[in-house]
């Protein structure tokens, strides 16, 4: 009998395949400014963070004190390709019919800000979370911090020692941990082709107890039954 009581889950890379264009959007528009970087140098360095730690990144690299309109513009250009580009994750909709089956209580705890959630569920079709949807825009600290993790498991009522977690990025492992919570890997989105290995053990130093490249025994791994990872 499971302990695990709710599980939480990242949005971007774990939920929706959405992280290849956030991560072309935001090369494209960091060159415009001089800044050159691969979407693999900026998947290194900045998955699992919110676009205002990342805004404040750049505007240092830049010398300069702020970049007021930068993440608006980001969100805009993102946002607009997603009707077209995005997809949810294969076996994630089976996944939450799973843990629905099972009476455990889902939520999303993201990066992302409050209006691309909003729009990236419903161009996904994910209506399972109702109000239990957090963005880094309501916390004082995103991720590594346990913030938001800690806001989920409060709004659930649930303690955070009976949550889990789901994520794709070192930050958000890190996260977890910190809050008190199993923190389980997930290596399936497109953004990791060619790096899956080196990622999952990126993810396994941060903290996660397992690594999975696909939805075969998340279900099991999130609920602390024997799984085997990658």
């Amino acid at each position: 009998m499971t302990d695990i009581r709710a599980v939480i889950f990242d949005m971007d890379g774990c939920l929706v395949d959405s992280e290849p264009m956030s991560l072309e959007t935001l090369a494209g528009m960091m060159a415009a400014e001089g800044l050159h970087a691969t979407p693999g140098d900026l998947r290194k360095r900045f998955l699992g963070m919110s676009i205002q730690a990342i805004v404040g990144h750049i505007a240092r690299a830049l010398d300069r004190e702020d970049l007021p309109d930068f993440a608006r513009n980001f969100e805009e250009r993102l946002l607009a390709r997603y009707p077209a580009e995005l997809r949810v994750i294969p076996g994630i909709p089976a996944l939450l019919d799973g843990l629905a089956a099972r009476g455990i209580a889902v939520a999303i705890a993201t990066g992302s800000s409050v209006r691309r959630l909003g729009v990236t569920l419903e161009v996904a079709g994910l209506d399972r979370f109702g109000a239990n949807i957090f963005s880094a825009d309501q916390v004082r600290r995103g991720k590594p911090a346990p913030d938001l993790f800690l806001l989920a498991a409060e709004r659930l009522g649930i303690a955070p020692a009976a949550c889990a977690v789901m994520e794709d990025s070192p930050h958000g492992i890190a996260g977890a941990v910190a809050a008190g919570m199993r923190p389980v890997g997930f290596t399936g989105g497109t953004h990791l082709e060619g790096m899956r290995d080196d990622h999952a053990r990126r993810l396994r130093e941060a903290g996660a107890v397992t690594v999975l490249s696909d939805m075969a025994g998340m279900l099991d791994a999130l609920l602390d039954r024997q799984v085997t990872g990658v």
